[in-house]
């Protein structure tokens, strides 16, 4: 069950909760018994080396893998638990977004947009609007005919970005988003993304094996290492 602590005098309740979660795939031991915490509107960070288990653990926030053992929560409720997950990903109310962008090619910018309006039913006169507003925040006016391989790196990640936080997520998750990228637009749009989450204060849980990346981003990093936490460290007190 999601946690209630003190600080300051101001009770803050966890949003997201992982309680002993691990993993196997093949008889491979995957993640160990990983338990770690996250507050709304916080920037939590997965740091480790390739093959640690960053991203099945991501995988398995949003449902996508389920844990063999240990509880997760949102919001309150247990979405998953052993051997089982409880609340279907589509239900999860969780935006991701892919190392590969895995953006929809056969789709126009707005396309992909529209897509996970229409799946939430959201009425076609709202989404015009909707969409107008999501590439206005993440800087792509302009680019709503154009289809995904009409677009620069830096651009697909800003599309990728925009159809994950269309849909109103309670929460966040970014796999490695910036890795193609070479070094001055990483950080160009890094800025952005940090201006994005304080604009919707949205909590999101990040995965990146560059350490300079997780300092910039995170409220406080969650280091692997051979599918176990390391350590957990605060890098901004003032937001935990």
């Amino acid at each position: 069950m999601a946690k209630t602590e003190e600080k300051d005098g101001v009770r803050r309740a966890d949003y997201l909760s992982l309680a002993g979660v691990s993993k196997s795939f093949g008889g491979r031991v995957i993640l160990k018994e990983i338990s770690f915490e996250v507050a709304k509107g916080e920037s939590v960070v997965l740091l480790g080396p390739s093959g640690c288990g960053k991203t099945t653990l991501l995988r398995m926030i949003a449902g996508l893998e389920t844990p063999d053992a240990g509880e997760i929560y949102l919001d309150g409720e247990c979405v998953a638990a052993s051997g089982a997950n409880l609340v279907a990903p589509h239900r999860r109310r969780i935006g991701f977004v892919f190392q590969d962008l895995a953006l929809w090619t056969h789709f126009t910018v707005e396309g992909n947009l529209r897509f996970v309006l229409s799946s939430q039913k959201v009425p076609r006169s709202e989404q015009g609007r909707r969409i107008a507003e999501m590439l206005d925040l993440v800087r792509m006016q302009g680019f709503a005919n154009n289809y995904p391989a009409e677009l620069s790196g830096g651009e697909q990640q800003s599309v990728a970005l925009a159809r994950a936080l269309i849909g109103g997520p309670r929460l966040l998750l970014l796999d490695e988003p910036f890795s193609s990228l070479d070094t001055n637009l990483r950080g160009k749009l890094r800025d952005e993304l940090i201006a994005i989450q304080k604009r919707l204060g949205i909590t999101t849980v990040s995965v990146t094996h560059d350490e300079v990346e997780a300092e910039v981003l995170a409220d406080r990093i969650v280091k692997l290492r051979e599918g176990a936490i390391e350590s957990i460290t605060v890098v901004k007190p003032d937001k935990v």
